[in-house]
């Protein structure tokens, strides 16, 4: 019995092997690369291998840093609040209100914005928000206003605006998801005990909503905090995030050294901001549950 366990093992590791290998290789290999360059020096066109502090000493030190990581926690955590209070109606109408046989198409219209390029849908977001676009040319036709519109665009509202359009099936699906695990048979017995809608839905729904709730927000908090694209397109470059500050050090300065200190900063200051969220969210569910 024992040897025929052994034997399933082995088979089991043997084939857990190549895809874990390849994670590694493609994963971990990069991610050493940067630790391992942030602890070098900068030199003139060339990284000098003598190991150094210095660069994580500028990264915390430097006001101008600070100011570009708290802007990219602001606003990833602004298009996070957006995206999930808006992707919940719409999850739990797909969930809730749709005939089941209806679902898919629901779902096959919600991943429409898939089929097309994010740096498509970025550069559409700032034709709508532009000094000609859709919103002005549509409001001076009307007679609305007179002038076109200055301050739709190139700043942190329209960031906002087009991450969380981007990220908006991100959010709607694993909130969807968790939906529709939730045993009706639940609801039933809360309004059958007297509890109005509103009261079911905040005592049963939305506790047994939370784990796709939380997935939403880590989904969507965790790549806008390191976007470049939106930033540079639609905040016109005046707005940059902290990817944009990466690549500044990276390619234009040449400062490879500073540029990973940035990278793995960033990385640590995600890893445990969503390690704090998850703390909370547990917290919650006891108190809840």
């Amino acid at each position: 019995m024992a040897k025929g366990l052994d034997a399933q093992a082995r088979q089991g590791y043997a084939l857990i092997a190549p895809p874990f290998l390849y994670a590694l290789l493609i994963l971990a290999a990069p991610l050493l690369t940067i630790l391992t360059y942030s602890f070098l020096t900068d030199g003139y066109l060339e990284v000098v291998r003598d190991f150094t502090l210095a660069n994580y000493v500028q990264v915390w030190t430097d006001p101008i840093v600070r100011t570009v990581m708290m802007r990219s926690l602001t606003v990833s955590a602004l298009v996070t609040l957006v995206t999930v209070l808006l992707a919940f109606p719409v999850a739990y109408y797909v969930s809730f209100m749709v005939r089941p046989e209806k679902k898919a198409t629901w779902l096959f219209l919600i991943t429409i914005p898939f089929w097309t390029s994010y740096l498509i849908r970025v550069f559409l977001w700032k034709v709508i928000l532009g000094y000609n676009g859709v919103i002005n040319s549509s409001l001076t036709g009307l007679g609305i206003i007179d002038e076109p519109l200055t301050f739709i665009l190139y700043n942190v509202n329209s960031i906002v605006i087009t991450l969380a359009h981007a990220y908006a099936p991100f959010a709607i699906l694993p909130i969807f998801v968790a939906l529709e695990k939730i045993d009706r048979s639940l609801l039933e017995a809360g309004r059958d005990l007297g509890e109005s809608r509103a009261m079911t839905f905040w005592r049963v729904t939305l506790p047994l909503a939370m784990p796709g709730v939380l997935a939403a927000v880590l989904i969507v908090f965790i790549p806008t905090i390191g976007d470049y694209v939106t930033p540079e397109l639609i905040g016109g470059g005046k707005i940059p995030m902290i990817a944009n500050l990466i690549q500044v050090q990276m390619l234009a300065l040449d400062n490879r050294p500073l540029g990973s200190a940035l990278a793995v900063t960033a990385m640590a200051i995600v890893a445990l901001v969503s390690v704090v969220f998850l703390f909370i969210n547990r917290r919650f569910l006891k108190v809840r549950l």
